[in-house]
């Protein structure tokens, strides 16, 4: 087969392979993800925007993609890079190809890479900007527009994921609903669902709210949602935070929105070298000295030097100790550096959605 796409990274390295997907180009941070199942959920994830996906499992495409897995409505990650792509879908749920979903959403698909390589490369050197072009690519164009990436520090991604309105998901069943409001940094449909099953009626507001358009919905709890970007860089959701807490409004951050509540606490972050992206993350629950495999997905990490007195750690990666949960000593708010709702991923840690629902119903006790 005909070699029409590359990779082009950074430090000039080029990678050639074949396109299975919109022709065109893109500039992005390279990162792998080592989940074996999930590229639809992936993909379509918001927190990699600004992303270029390697995925680390050899084998990608022959269950399709179908409309009942996608975590948003269209294709955040910039383009996906593979060993080998499956032209045959396969799968009784599949309605359309990862070949034509990428297609129709002008995302830029690669295989024929060694993927194995580059992986290694990822882990030496961290993670790279890089530069993907099918159709008509240039190996020199390609490394110049690579080393002119910016990179993702600094940047609030937020405005481009979060939604441009707020919009209310109530549950359908009658019985005893909390009053959540999900400040979307680019949240992902499964953890709307997550938080469904815990009993919350949702208002979804924009990452650009004021304290007094989030107020006026009378909340029960808050919850930060995840995304993508230098947390340190949403300077406005971070003053918002803070006011919150002040409050003593139940909160409840993953991910991005874990990051946002220790800077709105005091703490710092600071960029990983590589990363954590993928499905089968040991995490230690510090209190119950029990081990949860988790989904992960995130750049940037809280900087354990800089934690103030009123934030404990509670959860801690097994891979490199870096801190993935936190707790609030003075308010009822904590965050944990992950996806719990494990789309795609292990399930373990499912029960912090009902920790959540818990600190609202305590709260509400209290006020009552």
């Amino acid at each position: 087969m005909k070699k029409n796409a590359l990779l082009a990274l950074a430090d000039g390295t080029v990678f050639w392979g074949e396109s299975f997907g919109a022709q065109g180009a893109y500039a992005g941070e390279l990162v792998f993800n080592t989940a074996q199942t999930g590229y639809q959920e992936i993909l379509t994830d918001p927190s990699y925007a600004a992303q270029i996906i390697v995925f680390s499992s050899p084998h990608i495409g022959v269950v399709g993609v179908n409309d009942q897995d996608a975590e948003s409505p269209k294709i955040w990650a910039g383009g996906c890079i593979t060993r080998a792509f499956s032209v045959h879908t396969s799968n009784w749920r599949a309605n359309n190809s990862l070949a034509n979903y990428l297609m129709q959403h002008g995302k830029i698909g690669i295989s024929g890479i060694d993927t194995r390589a580059l992986t290694h490369l990822l882990r030496e050197k961290g993670a790279q900007n890089a530069y993907i072009m099918a159709g008509q690519p240039d190996p020199e164009y390609a490394v110049k527009q690579a080393k002119m990436f910016i990179g993702l520090s600094g940047l609030d991604l937020t405005p481009l994921v979060s939604c441009k309105k707020a919009y209310a998901l109530a549950l359908p069943h009658p019985g005893v609903h909390h009053q959540v409001v999900v400040m979307d940094f680019g949240v992902k449909q499964s953890i709307l669902d997550q938080l469904h099953k815990a009993s919350c009626d949702l208002i979804i507001v924009p990452a650009s709210s004021t304290v007094d358009e989030i107020l006026c919905h009378s909340p029960d709890g808050i919850f930060l949602s995840n995304g993508p970007g230098d947390p340190a860089a949403c300077s406005g959701a971070i003053s918002v935070i803070k006011a919150l807490l002040d409050l003593a409004i139940p909160t409840f951050g993953i991910c991005l929105g874990h990051q946002l509540l220790a800077l709105a606490s005091g703490a710092r972050t600071e960029k990983m070298l590589l990363g954590h992206h993928g499905a089968n993350h040991p995490i230690l629950d510090l209190a119950k000295q029990e081990v949860f495999i988790s989904s992960q997905n995130h750049g940037f990490v809280v900087a354990e030097r800089s934690l103030p007195r009123t934030l404990k750690v509670t959860h801690r990666s097994l891979f490199d100790k870096t801190i993935a949960g936190i707790e609030r000593t003075d308010k009822p708010a904590f965050g944990f550096q992950g996806h719990p709702e494990a789309s795609p991923g292990p399930m373990e840690l499912q029960f912090l959605f009902q920790k959540f629902a818990f600190l609202m119903e305590r709260n509400y006790a209290k006020a009552h």
